[in-house]
């Protein structure tokens, strides 16, 4: 590791996993968290935590309220919980309007009941003026596992890899409310739960091998994830298959970034057996993502690589981000 910590490591890639796998698991001693998930299964519970210091706080389609709440929800329900409690922490910057923290309060509590989830417990911190950015916000759930064993491991040849909508709004339309006045057109995050998509897949059991939320580093980073140390299987991905609005595309061409590690918060990604691959999608669809779609398969042609076969008719090999795209976007 590099002997000061830089924001690359905070990406979500190489250099977040190179933090956490050398310097942090190694001394906790601990089996569930060294499986390295968003959530810890923990017999009959699922646990999750995160916390959330996007730039700017308000951004088209949320704010760092819902994101609080939609975060943690989403880790705990791609994990197989069925989300129930959150606890609620504020570290709040001196000098922060007391309207803008009337309107995050207000987001965490719309969002928590859309979700069905409570707010048990919380804390709050002031900090002097200068060292908070705002506010910054942790979030804690607790959930019932109703969807057992999944993971990456369960992946075999053949899966078909599927996406519920879109990808890149999130990170996107952050970096663009940082640059008001780029583009006419507003692009508007994703930030939504996913409780209700996993609950609905929930009946295809077995069927489904991986579920995730791809945030930080995106999609090409999260399915890097699932396959970076397997000696067999790898991912093929058909570029024109992932779903990536116009707009979302053409402000990434401006920007210099690629939409597929662009963050997301209200997509998920999951692996199923192939013959209920298409139910699956039909199912998402009926949720109201009209935008999911069959997006790759499993192989064992490249183990240990994500490679998207690319419009033109050629190949690419997708790596994990190495650096921080784009900084502070969840």
């Amino acid at each position: 590791m590099d002997e000061l910590i830089t924001l690359d490591y905070g990406s979500g890639g190489k250099k977040t996993a190179e933090l956490i796998e050398k310097l942090i698991v190694p001394k906790m001693d601990s089996e569930a968290l060294s499986q390295l998930g968003d959530a810890a299964v923990i017999g009959d519970l699922v646990f999750s935590t995160d916390s959330f210091v996007v730039s700017p706080r308000f951004f088209p389609g949320g704010n760092i309220g819902k994101l609080a709440v939609c975060g943690t929800v989403n880790d705990i329900s791609v994990a197989g919980g069925r989300p129930e409690y959150l606890s609620l922490s504020y570290i709040i910057e001196e000098g922060l309007p007391v309207e803008e923290l009337e309107t995050i309060t207000a987001s965490v509590a719309d969002t928590a009941k859309e979700c069905g989830v409570k707010i048990v417990t919380g804390d709050t911190k002031v900090v002097e003026r200068g060292r908070g950015d705002g506010i910054y916000i942790n979030t804690a759930g607790i959930g019932k596992l109703v969807i057992p064993g999944l993971g990456s491991q369960r992946m075999q040849e053949g899966d078909v890899v599927i996406v519920s909508g879109s990808v890149g709004d999130h990170g996107t339309a952050v970096m663009l409310a940082r640059e008001p006045g780029l583009l006419g057109s507003e692009i508007e995050s994703d930030c939504a739960p996913l409780n209700g998509l996993t609950a609905a897949l929930a009946p295809f059991g077995r069927s489904l091998r991986v579920m995730r939320d791809p945030t930080r580093g995106g999609l090409a980073t999260t399915l890097n994830e699932f396959i970076e140390n397997s000696e067999v299987l790898g991912i093929e991905l058909d570029e024109r298959s992932i779903p990536v609005r116009p707009s979302v595309q053409s402000a990434c061409g401006i920007l210099g970034l690629d939409p597929l590690y662009c963050a997301c918060e209200g997509r998920l990604i999951a692996v199923v057996a192939p013959h209920i691959a298409q139910i699956v999608v039909d199912t998402l669809k009926n949720c109201g993502c009209g935008d999911a779609a069959a997006i790759g398969r499993v192989t064992s042609d490249h183990p240990g690589r994500l490679v998207i076969k690319t419009r033109l008719g050629g190949s690419r090999i997708a790596a994990k981000l190495t650096g921080a795209q784009l900084p502070r976007i969840c």
